[in-house]
């Protein structure tokens, strides 16, 4: 049985201060150290000392932050990883969130949505976004482990769920899935049938 821990990192300042994240290097907060550690304990609790563990995380100071932390309590380095960074906005990274909200062209409800245009210069496609995910869990899936932990993005999670499922990628013009700040995602693999399972999505209880 393999089972794959996917968390999305804690609060960090583009968060407070209302700028667009993407690429921008923002940092944990006070709070998102906090949850970081709770993060952590969690994992400790449910991951055994002899089983062999491997640590994955986006290269991003507020995903390998939270890695670090992780990595000192379960004692394993982690593996920094770019194609687990958040969704490129290009330009609009680092600006105020309204900046973006002004520029932002939705896609159509019909028609051509993974290579969407957003309006904003540099702004990754959906297409992009999901291939690298797909790439990066092809990486995780061959690298078997009894456990492994992702330490990514928010609007991540959707990929690697799909990727782990194996959903086409063309369905990721429509599907999401939700996973907050600070949030653990269990994913499992049986070692019999080898079906992929989603345990729970976006799980908050160690953060209260």
């Amino acid at each position: 049985m393999r089972t794959v821990y996917v968390i999305a990192h804690p609060e960090s300042t583009h968060h407070v201060d209302g700028l667009v994240g993407g690429w921008y290097d923002s940092r944990l907060t006070a709070a998102g150290l906090r949850a970081a550690n709770a993060v952590a304990d969690t994992l400790r609790s449910r991951i055994p000392a002899q089983v062999d563990v491997e640590l994955f995380s986006s290269d991003l100071r507020r995903a390998a932050s939270t890695a670090t932390v992780i990595g000192n309590v379960l004692q394993v380095p982690p593996i920094l990883d770019p194609r687990l960074r958040e969704k490129s906005y290009g330009e609009a990274e680092g600006k105020p969130q309204e900046w973006l909200d002004r520029r932002f062209v939705r896609p159509p409800v019909v028609g051509e949505r993974m290579d969407h245009d957003e309006g904003i210069p540099g702004s990754e496609t959906i297409a992009a976004f999901a291939q690298r995910f797909y790439s990066a869990m092809d990486v995780i899936r061959e690298r078997y482990c009894d456990r492994q932990i992702v330490v990514t993005h928010g609007g991540a999670i959707t990929f690697i769920v799909a990727a782990w499922t194996m959903l086409p990628i063309e369905s990721l013009g429509y599907a999401r899935f939700h996973a907050a700040p600070g949030s653990i995602t269990e994913l499992r693999e049986d070692d019999y049938f080898h079906n992929r399972q989603v345990v729970s999505l976006g799980d908050t209880r160690h953060l209260t």
